[in-house]
């Protein structure tokens, strides 16, 4: 049975489908979900796949998103959970050993930020060669919830820009109803 389609800042996304079925996250793996939001949506299910031998980073700059997802994760029995409190958009300021991360995701993020190359640029330190980065973001197409149409990001721009931080896109795919999905894997 598929996960619950979910609301919210992570609306209409089915983070296991994607998780598994697209990014193919297995036991023992180490993700980070920079900008997990309180929810926690892909952080605890992300804990759930990777198991007791993973780990999985939760990086939020707002602390009671993290506070949640630490409440959450404990509640679930989780405790691979590590959260960690940051800016993306300054380079070197997140606490995650470099090179380290099988995954990487960025989740409904990037649309807040006009600064996508430091997000980028500082996830990029994390993932291992081989890694994995997740993008998920709103399309761009008017509906009348989500962001407006100028913040949101633009897949062309990611599939230019993106690989020159080192990496190759593996795949393009749709993510839900009003959502796209692009993953890149770390040369």
């Amino acid at each position: 049975m598929a996960s619950p389609i979910i609301s919210g800042g992570n609306a209409l996304l089915q983070p296991r489908v994607i998780l598994k079925e697209h990014l193919h996250v297995a036991p023992s793996q180490i993700v980070g979900n920079f900008g997990c939001g309180g929810g926690g949506f892909f952080t605890l299910e992300s804990a759930r796949m990777v198991g007791e031998s993973g780990q999985v980073y939760a990086v939020d700059i707002v602390k009671n998103a993290l506070s949640s997802v630490d409440g959450k994760a404990k509640l679930q029995g989780l405790y691979n959970v590590k959260t960690i409190w940051s800016d993306l958009e300054i380079y070197g300021a997140t606490d995650i050993p470099e090179a380290s991360l099988d995954h990487g995701l960025l989740v409904n993020i990037l649309f807040q930020s006009k600064k996508h190359d430091a997000i980028v640029r500082e996830v990029t330190r994390f993932i291992k060669p081989g890694g994995k980065l997740l993008i998920i973001d709103w399309n761009n197409v008017q509906v009348p919830f989500g962001p407006p149409l100028e913040d949101r990001v633009k897949v062309d721009e990611l599939r230019m820009k993106v690989p020159s931080f080192g990496y190759q896109e593996e795949k393009f795919f749709e993510a839900g109803q009003y959502h796209f999905g692009l993953i890149f894997i770390k040369l």
